[in-house]
This record gives structure tokens, sequence and C-alpha cells, in this order.
């Protein structure tokens, strides 16, 4: 059996899977966990040629696209061309900015061996693709959130530079789309994404379970999604600071105004006692 090749690419937050399952006539209802499967007659009417049984694309709903044996350039922005019907605010500029090729092998071994650029295994099993897709799906969506965060931490730098020079205000609606900001990474990343989660075939079938995880561990998911959660914890620490410290700056603001319409209302009463307003 020739190899198996796997591009995936993450191109946005959130696919809406039931919309394309809809137009490709499949009656379906998708959750988050489930990839949406094309191939055969309905991948042929999309690209609008021919394709191997072998082909297919999953469809993440967390925003990633997994292509199996596609290895023309054409095709693949064809497909996305189709699915931009349905998500127009998709950017087909940038399909190779998150993006991981693989491939899998079988090969002339007892134990699978995992390597950066592929994987061989002793025997094929029907689970491997899509294991391996949804492994791939998910590293690339997180190879995204993870440069979103870090533009987060360059906005927060540029406040903390402001506070150092001593510009103390930060006003409301810089900390609430901030805010914001870290609230939409935290959802796409450790919600959406759904590291913690595994495949339905990963409960029912152990050789499949085990593979899975080590993918997991290859590809360092577990630890990718444990550093971006204390660095979101830390963005959520930091803000809270700012926060503080904006409400104490405009509470001492008032009570200064409190102070000052105090001393006024004494000042207007001594004068007044003393005749000199009448």
């Amino acid at each position: 059996m020739k190899g198996i090749t796997f591009k995936a690419i993450a191109i946005m937050n959130e696919i809406d899977l039931n919309k394309v399952a809809m137009d490709c006539g499949i009656p379906k209802k998708y959750t988050w966990e489930q990839p949406l499967i094309l191939r055969g007659d309905i991948l042929r009417s999309i690209l609008q040629k021919d394709v191997d049984e072998e082909q297919r694309v999953l469809v993440f709903s967390f925003g990633s696209l997994v292509f199996i044996n596609h290895s023309n350039y054409h095709e693949i922005t064809g497909f996305l061309k189709y699915l931009q019907r349905f998500e127009p605010v998709m950017n087909l500029q940038q399909i190779e900015r998150y993006t991981d090729d693989y491939s899998l092998h079988i090969g002339d071994t007892d134990m699978i061996e995992l390597t950066d650029e592929y994987v061989v295994v002793p025997s094929y099993e029907d689970y491997y693709p899509e294991l391996i897709s949804t492994v791939l799906a998910k590293s690339v969506a997180l190879e995204k959130n993870e440069e979103q965060l870090g533009n987060i931490q360059d906005s927060l730098e540029t406040m903390i530079d402001r506070v150092e020079r001593g510009k103390l205000r930060v006003g409301n609606k810089e900390l609430a789309r901030t805010t914001a900001k870290i609230v939409r990474h935290e959802y796409n990343t450790l919600a959406y994404v759904m590291i913690l989660d595994k495949p339905d075939i990963t409960w029912a079938n152990s050789s499949a379970n085990d593979f899975y995880d080590k993918m997991l561990e290859f590809f360092e998911l577990n630890d990718r999604y444990k550093i971006l959660k204390s660095k979101t914890d830390i963005l959520y620490h930091i803000m809270e600071g700012f926060s503080n410290m904006s409400h104490s700056i405009r509470g001492l603001f008032v009570e200064w105004i409190i102070v000052i319409l105090i001393v006024v209302e004494v000042l207007l009463t001594i004068m007044e006692f003393a005749g000199w307003i009448s």
C-alpha cells in the first residue's frame, strides 16, 4: 500500500459544518467534535473533476481542514473557494500561514515510528487517517491561536509602557476590548479546539486510543494546551491589575471632587455669616 499524505490548514476560528453538509446533501447534524468528511461523488461535485477513492477532505468546526492525498494546489484552493461561499470572511491569502504536511507509511516494523514528517505503522487500520487528521487539525489550530496570543501580549506591553511613562489612566473601552480579545482567545483555544476531547473511535477501540495518545504526545498538544492556559491566566491577572488601578484612579478623582465641593460649601457658608455675600 502506498503512503497516505496529509495537508492540514487552519484558515478560520469557526466553520459551520451543517451549512456545508446541507449543501452537499448530507442530512446528518454535526456537533463540535465531529469532522465533516467529504469524498467520492460529493468531492467530485465540489472540485468539478475526477478524484481517487483515497482522496478526501476533513472539515473541522474549529476552522481547520485536512486534505488527504491532495497534492494538487489547485484542488486545495478550489475547495477553499467553495467553502468561502459559506464563510465569506475567510482569507484565502493565508492558506500557507498555518499549515502542516504529514504522511502515513506502512513499513516492515513491529512498532509505530513517529517523526516530524511521517509515521510508520506495521499494518493499516481504517482509523489511522481520521486520527492523524484530528491531531494535525488541532495542531495547526493551536499554532494560529498561539500567534494570536502573541498579538494580545504585544498590545498589553504597549499599555504597560504607557503606565511606566506615568500615564496611569486606562480607558474603559480599551480595557473592554483587550479583555474581549483574551476571552475570545480562550474560547477559540481552550473550549472550541477541544484539545482534551478524543474522537469516538478511541473509546471503543483500545488500539486506536493508544495510537491517538502517541500522536498527541508527539505533537505536544497537551503541553501546548497547558502553556496557553497558563499564559491566558497571566493575561487575566494583568488585566485585573489594570482594572483595579483604573478604578482606584477614578475613585480618587471622585473623592477629590467631593472634598472640593465640601470646601466650597464651607467657604460659602463662612462668607455668608461674615456678610460678604447675601
